[in-house]
This record gives structure tokens, sequence and C-alpha cells, in this order.
């Protein structure tokens, strides 16, 4: 960085082209796990199945929906959908590790792969938000209370 640049001046913003694709990306995805999120929250058997088998209890369904949901929310605002998408990569690395251990479900292990590697690709074309959020949270550090 410069001596005379902010963090916001510094970061190299994605190319027209790049910037399409993981808009439609991100539109694509955050629908994907509103309706993902839906069966979890709202107590869909086959979810209650899937959970129990997991034996981490109702609290860890409604986690997980809670996560998604608000991971897909934070996809489509653009100040935050470097963290949303690193969020739901994690998410996804889990789910993979849960696919292949303790719902014994190998088959669904790529799709939670494929994913992963979607939002890898999202936070990492967003990094630039990452660095605006830090600026944004160092300035409000250092700002007086207005209270």
């Amino acid at each position: 960085m410069s001596d005379n640049a902010t963090p916001a001046q510094d970061t190299k913003r994605p190319g027209k082209a790049l910037n399409i694709i993981l808009w439609v990306l991100q539109g694509l995805l955050a629908a994907f796990f509103v309706f993902a999120s839906a069966p979890k929250l709202l107590g869909d058997p086959t979810a209650v199945e899937m959970f129990g088998k997991i034996d981490f209890g109702d609290w860890f369904r409604y986690l997980t929906g809670i996560v998604e949901l608000a991971g897909a929310i934070g996809l489509v605002i653009p100040r935050l959908s470097s963290l949303a998408a690193s969020g739901l990569a994690i998410v996804m690395v889990c789910a993979t590790v849960a696919n292949l251990t303790a719902l014994e479900m190998a088959w669904a292990a790529p799709q939670t792969i494929v994913l992963a590697a979607l939002f890898v690709f999202i936070a990492w074309g967003r990094r630039d938000q990452n660095k605006r959020l830090l600026a944004m949270f160092k300035g409000s550090k250092t700002e007086p209370s207005s209270v």
C-alpha cells in the first residue's frame, strides 16, 4: 500500500466479467441456501432424522439452518459477501465430514466439496470487501462514542 493510500483505495476490484460471474454465483447460491435452510428451521422430518444421526440434538439443526440462512443473506450484501462465502465454505467442509462419517452418505460428499470450492472462489473474488470491512471496524474503534 502506498503511504497516502487508504485501504479502500488500495484494494483491487475484480474485472467486469469476473464481477458478473461472482454476482451470478452469489445469487444462485444465496437462493439455494435459503431453500436449504428452510427444512432445518421448519423441522422437516427428513432433516430431523438426518441431524438425529449426527447426534448433536435439535439445537445443532437450528444452528445450521440459521447459519445457512445468514450466509445466504450475507452473500447478496456486498460488504459481507466475502465473509459470508468464507463462513459457508467452512459449513460445507463440516458437511463433507458429516456426510463421510456420521451420516454415511459418501455419495453426497462431492456436492459439498464443490459447494465449498465455489464459496472459496467467491471469498477470493470478493476479498477486497474483507479489507473494507476490516478498515471500517478499525475506524470505529478510534472514533469517540457519540453517546
